[in-house]
């Protein structure tokens, strides 16, 4: 590492992705493959496990639950378990990294372990564990090996999330919309949102900014094929924000959507002053129990996209400078194994990343249950989904910069294509000065 300064502003957006899922995980457990070895030695000693925002009433007994039995068949073995709150859990990665005190197994995501592999914090499990990559899917197992880090893998996969679209039907009929012809293609998206800005002044078909993982939905390239290099200012890139540019002018947007984050529209979709909701596996209990008149108008749709839906990832890093490599290794087998990512899968409303597992009947079969009927249909979304984040990305540096050049295209301060060159150039310039 080079420098406190530059640990914390590559980290300290990590958040966006992976709060979506971890954030609502509730469930309670154990069990899993607990004869699970580590390569190149004994599985013994004393570890620390921590988990980002897992720590409640109903989760806790999942994670004892599963530790005991691990210590149990493998006696002489000490997992203590830590978690972290959400809030400032960027600055709790990169204050341990930098005072050499990061637990010997993390939970995090792709940008977080880019930043901390870059500095060599995280030990490269495409090396110390090469047999483990055909025990995950092949796009989770992707989603962690950096090509721009020399192809390393620095995490086993663990959990995905994904989900539909959600849509208020009694908004599509107010404002002149077929309710049963809901957008499945962004061009559908906004060529409907148009429709809405022309016919209803206090309704939006769509009320947050594009971010990096939509480009990539949309078929933006986001970088070059040796993931050196930004490049999302292409002509599909200028399209896309194109069509925002837009639709702010046909104030299908108010300039509060500007700056508006996703905590931000899922309040507005759940006030019925939004149409369109892109949602996760848990969106559909949670409309049911906090807006229930939007929900009794709910339609529900795939994730629109024009080349692979965008899905999620959190991942176990393993510490490179962990004492006990064999038992950390072996832990976070243990934990991301198929009998217990099902079973995690179970209780936290996501899905496993493990291979077959998605094969399992909790995924497969319909009790025609609105909510089995989501999760199915986000399963099969999952098959054919894609971490399109770039875990070279920062969700503090590039998405706020990004965010900022978008809003000044539509305000009419520049081009889009100069907003999109402007942002760019900020990410590549900051992926530059870190290597």
């Amino acid at each position: 590492m080079k420098s406190a300064g530059r640990r914390a502003a590559l980290t300290a957006g990590l958040a966006l992705g992976s709060l979506l899922l971890s954030a609502c995980v509730t469930g309670g457990g154990g069990g899993g493959d607990t004869s699970t070895k580590a390569p190149g030695g004994k599985v013994s000693g004393k570890i620390t496990f921590q988990t980002w925002n897992l720590k409640n009433d109903k989760f806790t007994s999942y994670f004892n639950g599963l530790i005991a039995a691990f210590e149990k068949a493998h006696p002489g073995t000490d997992i203590k378990w830590v978690d972290q709150p959400a809030e400032g859990y960027q600055d709790k990665l990169s204050a341990d990294a930098a005072a050499g005190s990061l637990p010997d197994v993390v939970d995090m995501g792709p940008e977080a372990a880019y930043t901390l592999a870059q500095a060599g914090v995280l030990l490269d499990l495409g090396k110390a564990d090469p047999k483990a990559k055909g025990k995950y899917l092949d796009k989770a197992w992707e989603a962690m090996t950096f090509d721009g880090l020399g192809g390393g893998t620095y995490g086993y996969p663990w959990y995905l999330n994904t989900g539909p679209s959600f849509f208020n039907k009694a908004l599509f009929k107010k404002c002149g919309l077929n309710p049963d012809k809901l957008p499945v293609t962004y061009a559908e998206l906004f060529d409907q949102a148009e429709t809405m800005a022309e016919k209803c002044s206090d309704t939006m078909m769509i009320a947050r900014m594009p971010a990096i993982e939509t480009f990539g939905e949309y078929g933006v390239p986001l970088m070059d094929g040796r993931g050196e290099k930004f490049t999302y200012n292409d002509a599909k890139g200028v399209e896309y924000v194109e069509r925002f540019r837009k639709l702010y002018a046909k104030k299908g947007m108010d300039e509060e959507a500007l700056n508006n984050l996703q905590t931000k529209e899922v309040e507005e979709f759940k006030a019925g002053r939004l149409a369109y909701l892109p949602g996760s596996s848990y969106t559909l209990d949670d409309l049911k129990a906090t807006a229930p008149e939007v929900y009794k108008n709910l339609g529900i749709g795939p994730r629109i996209n024009n080349s692979a839906p965008n899905m999620y990832i959190e991942s176990l890093v393993v510490n490179a400078g962990s004492k006990n490599q064999s038992l950390a290794l072996a832990f976070a087998k243990y934990v991301t194994d198929s009998t217990n990512q099902l079973a995690f899968a179970k209780k936290a409303s996501v899905f496993p990343s493990s291979a077959g597992t998605l094969d399992d009947a909790y995924f497969t079969k319909d009790d025609g249950d609105p909510a089995t009927k989501v999760r199915l249909e986000s399963t099969a979304q999952v098959k054919k989904a894609v971490v399109w984040w770039p875990p070279a990305f920062s969700g503090a540096a590039d998405s706020q910069t990004l965010r900022e050049q978008i809003a000044q295209a539509l305000l009419g301060k520049k081009s889009v294509k100069k907003a999109l060159d402007d942002s760019v150039k900020y990410s590549n310039e900051r992926l530059d000065a870190n290597k």
